[in-house]
Parts: C-alpha cells; sequence; structure tokens
C-alpha cells in the first residue's frame, strides 16, 4: 500500500525548511479521540478551542493539544488539564507548565507577549492565577499521531511514541498536529524548538542527549520551528558549511527579497555572519502531499548560495517567526 510517506521516502524529498513556524508553543492536555481539526474536534469544548486559534492568531503562539501516549482514555472525573508553554528563540528558551481544571481560563494568558518570549503573559485574569511552574525535566518530545490529518502520523508516529515512552524517554508527548504528514513519524522538541521527520527511537534519543549539552543533531531536522521556513534553511545550510552543533550559537537577523528567492542574513553568537541565498521552488515529479490527496507540487526551499556577511549592526534583532 502506497502512503505519502513512502513516496517521499522514494523520492528522497529534503527535509530542510519544512518545520510549522511557532515562536511558543501552547499545548493542552486533552485525551480522547481527536478530530482533523482537534482544537475544535475532540473532548475539548469546540468553543474554547476556536477562542483560543483566535487568540493565537498573528501573535507567534501556535495552540496544539497534548495526550500520553497508549490507550487514549478521557481525564478521569475532576482530573485536571496539564498544559505547557514553551519559548523557543536561541538563548531565551523556556518551559512553564501548570494544572487547570478548565482550559477556558486560558483565554486569559496575553498571547502577544508570549509570542514575544515574555512569561509575564502567563498572568491570567481575572485574578487568582494558576501557580506556573518552571519546567526543569528533559526536553519535550512531542510526536504527531492524529491519524485523523493523516494516516502515516498514526500508523508511524504512534508506534514511535510508544517505544519512546516504554524506554524511559519521560518528556514524550503526543501532539495533533505539526505539518508535514509525508515526513512521518515527525516530532518537535521544546524548548528548542527543533522539529524532525522520519524518525527513529534511537535518533530521537540521540537529539536528546545533545540537546541535554546544549548541542542539536541535524541528522533528519526539518528547521527550527522559531524561523520562517527561508530561515530555517538557511539556518541549517549554515551548520553544515561550518560544522557548528551549539544549540544556540546561530541567530536568524533578517530576511530580505520576497518569494520566490530570499538573502537571509544568519549570525553566530562569536560575531560571524553568513548570508544565505534561498529560492521556493516547486518539488518535482508531483506526489502526495498527504494520504488520499491528488498528486501535487509541494514548495520547498533550496539553498542556492552561501557566503561570509559583515557582522550585524549591533542591536538588530531577529524577525518573528510566520509563514513566507
Amino acid at each position: 500500500m502506497s502512503t505519502c510517506t513512502t513516496a517521499s521516502r522514494d523520492l528522497s524529498e529534503p527535509l530542510a525548511g519544512t518545520a510549522a513556524t511557532a515562536s511558543t508553543w501552547l499545548l493542552v492536555e486533552q485525551p480522547g479521540p481527536w478530530g482533523t481539526e482537534a482544537l475544535t474536534a475532540s473532548r475539548l469544548d469546540p468553543a474554547v478551542g476556536r477562542a483560543l486559534e483566535r487568540a493565537a492568531e498573528d501573535t507567534g503562539v501556535r495552540v496544539a493539544l497534548i495526550r500520553r501516549p497508549g490507550r487514549h482514555a478521557d481525564l478521569h472525573t475532576g482530573a485536571r488539564h496539564r498544559v505547557f508553554v514553551a519559548h523557543t528563540r536561541p538563548g531565551r528558551c523556556w518551559i512553564r507548565t501548570t494544572a487547570l481544571d478548565d482550559p477556558a481560563r486560558l483565554l486569559g494568558l496575553d498571547f502577544t507577549a508570549l509570542g514575544a518570549g515574555d512569561p509575564g503573559g502567563l498572568t491570567l485574569r481575572p485574578h487568582d492565577p494558576p501557580a506556573w511552574e518552571e519546567y526543569t525535566g528533559d526536553p519535550l518530545v512531542l510526536v504527531c499521531t492524529n491519524g485523523k490529518r493523516d494516516r502515516c502520523c498514526a500508523l508511524l508516529g504512534r508506534p514511535l511514541a510508544g517505544e519512546l515512552a516504554a524506554s524511559g524517554v519521560h518528556g514524550t508527548w503526543e501532539i495533533t498536529h505539526i505539518g508535514g504528514h509525508r515526513f512521518s513519524p515527525t516530532l518537535v522538541v521544546l524548548p528548542h524548538g527543533y522539529t524532525y521527520g522520519r524518525a527513529t527511537a534511537q535518533g530521537v534519543k540521540d537529539v536528546i542527549e545533545a540537546l541535554r549539552h546544549g548541542r542539536v543533531v541535524t541528522d533528519g531536522c526539518r528547521g527550527r520551528s522559531t524561523w520562517e521556513r527561508p530561515g530555517q534553511a538557511a539556518e541549517l545550510a549554515v551548520r553544515e558549511t561550518t560544522g557548528e552543533d551549539g544549540a544556540d550559537a546561530l541567530t536568524f537577523v533578517r530576511t530580505e527579497g520576497g518569494a520566490p528567492v530570499w538573502s537571509v542574513t544568519v549570525a553566530h553568537r562569536d560575531g560571524r555572519a553568513w548570508r544565505v541565498d534561498v529560492a521556493q521552488v516547486a518539488a518535482a515529479p508531483p506526489r502526495p502531499q498527504s494520504c488520499g490527496s491528488p498528486l501535487g507540487s509541494p514548495a520547498r526551499m533550496e539553498v542556492i548560495g552561501i557566503r561570509a556577511a559583515r557582522r550585524p549592526a549591533r542591536g538588530v534583532r531577529a524577525m518573528a517567526a510566520g509563514h513566507p
């Protein structure tokens, strides 16, 4: 049986520059079944799901549902929803967590502040906020498993999540959607935001071990969700060229131009910088972007040039996350 993942593998489709973009992730525990649009098709109140989507729009915050691997029974009566908020910018990564009886209270968050990396945005309104705690455990490993969106996510993602959890990767959760079904099993690791495709259990363990020591594994990496997709491809190209593996060593400074060609400036914390030319090209030959979908030519990011650049002006800040 042909699937979108087998087609992508057979065509050796590149992974770089395909990660969903989000500077900050808001993750809400919601066991039980998930529909195609899980925020409005799960046991979460659909009105709350729609309101969270609207509140997060254009803020850099991505909202998703999560659940522990295994049987997906509903929360028992009186159980609370575990919530994580994770910010992903280099040198400013953090995760905070709490538990809520009613996820509707999350509508009191300051989404704009959270998207900018300000944990002050966690103060909920009205008063009597929950106690947000700093999360200090292993990186969160969020494996896409929503078979209602694509069967590959269930067929490949759920066994991977189960294997990771059974082998002691305690930060493992299933997540509703992070895009790129044809790269399944796919996952995002927080707080750094690096996203991976065609993942294996041993590969994920290698990623976690590297991040514990402040290093990033680029094998199978789709990009850092913090950046726009041209920036994701540019960062990975600089890493390949220089051998730099420090997770927070590089930052995306700015993008010039626009589709189909961008000039991206990537800076190193030691003062070096590079200009990376990235082109958006149509993947060929046509392939399904998702199981059951018609053949298409998904856009991919192709690095067409990289060169040393002048050190960015002092005080220049990285652009906010967003799709090109």
